[in-house]
């Protein structure tokens, strides 16, 4: 992910930390995939194992965040390599906090099980924008394991169609709670559950605003999506 060094240590510390992130970034879509399958099924024991990674993810936020600062400390790294070191560490607070997003995924299909879901309400719809957000968080981390400036802004442009997804789900919802006031404390677990699932897609688009900050130097967040294709040429 960087350039060689006359330090061959300091790339093998650089690499690992990349690494560690990737490591991170499969329990992530794991814990995902997972809340997914537990939405689509009302599966009580795959809700429970997303809680159980959760620790896991967590340990590796704090490792990998100690392993950068060691770095930063003893190397001083200057330029691209100072920005691939931040972006690692904002990357991993992303997918902790995507993570996290998965686990309240997980507490809310517990919750609605537990309360007897009717089967009026709309939860495999989300699956679609489940798998949207699981799918576009694998393709910013293969964007990032390459860091490929034209994937990450296809990542960032993908991002709008979660939001559509989440936009037209809500509207489907309040006309459940509407015409059966009865569904309305499940209707709101399946709205949490949707802007989780939301969330997800804007960490994933985090990851791809890293990959150009790290390659061009630009920090593209909160910019039209114009001045996120110039930043990239």
């Amino acid at each position: 992910m960087s350039e060689k060094h006359i330090s061959s240590q300091f790339d093998l510390e650089l690499n690992t930390a990349s690494a560690r992130l990737m490591e991170m970034g499969g329990l992530v879509e794991s814990q995902l995939r997972l809340a997914i399958y537990a939405l689509g099924q009302f599966h009580q024991e795959a809700a429970d194992e997303v809680l159980e990674i959760e620790t896991r993810v967590n340990s590796l936020e704090i490792e990998i965040d100690r392993e950068i600062s060691s770095i930063i400390g003893r190397r001083q790294p200057t330029a691209r390599d100072l920005r691939l070191l931040i972006a690692v560490s904002k990357a991993t607070a992303n997918l902790e906090r995507a993570g996290d997003e998965a686990s309240r995924i997980a507490r809310m299909v517990k919750s609605i099980t537990a309360h007897g879901a009717p089967r009026s309400l709309p939860a495999s719809e989300l699956r679609v924008a489940g798998d949207l957000a699981t799918a576009l968080l694998r393709k910013a981390l293969d964007a990032f394991a390459r860091l490929d400036v034209q994937a990450a802004v296809a990542i960032i442009k993908e991002d709008s169609a979660i939001d559509e997804e989440f936009n037209g789900f809500l509207r489907k919802l309040i006309t459940y709670m509407m015409e059966d006031p009865r569904t309305i404390s499940q209707s709101l677990d399946l709205l949490f559950i949707a802007k989780a699932i939301e969330r997800i897609g804007d960490h994933a688009k985090n990851l791809g605003e890293q990959i150009i900050y790290i390659t061009r130097g630009t920090d593209v967040r909160h910019v039209p999506l114009e001045a996120v294709e110039s930043a990239a040429r």
